[in-house]
């Protein structure tokens, strides 16, 4: 315990310190922002191929075409991340999944993990280490690649 500061948190108490990862830089855990971050960024370019797909009957039909992006976002994600272990957005952010036991996720792994987040309940309740339930359950968690 070197930092006693009022206000702030001990050295010895970050996000994922429970996992055996370290505070920051490469294999960290990655900061709310760049989760966002890239789920936003996945988001625009499934809804801009999606677009493109459907010559825009996306964006105002009550048809079959509105599901287009969540489909195109499903496809992208789990395919990248089953592949790389990062979705494209999450490329750009430098961040990726990863097992708590540091070795890299399984292609089936990936499309669960997709298809929890697509179905967005298990995304947003959140756990101990910034660790979502899909997470929590299939034993992965999103690090820092830089």
């Amino acid at each position: 315990m070197t930092n006693t500061t009022p206000g702030t948190t001990r050295d010895e108490d970050y996000p994922g310190r429970s996992l055996g990862l370290p505070a920051d830089g490469r294999g960290a855990l990655a900061s709310w922002g760049q989760r966002i971050t890239a789920l936003v960024l996945d988001w625009a370019v499934a809804m801009l191929v999606a677009s493109l797909i459907t010559w825009g009957a996306v964006l105002s039909s009550t048809g079959p075409e509105k599901f287009a992006t969540l489909i195109v976002f499903f496809v992208e994600k789990a395919l990248l991340t089953g592949l790389t272990g990062s979705s494209l957005g999450q490329l750009i952010v430098r961040i990726g999944v990863t097992r708590t036991d540091g070795q890299p996720i399984s292609f089936w792994v990936a499309i669960v993990r997709t298809l929890m987040i697509c179905v967005v309940i298990p995304a947003v309740v959140i756990g101990a280490d910034r660790r979502s339930l899909n997470d929590m359950l299939l034993h992965t968690m999103v690090v820092k690649r830089r």
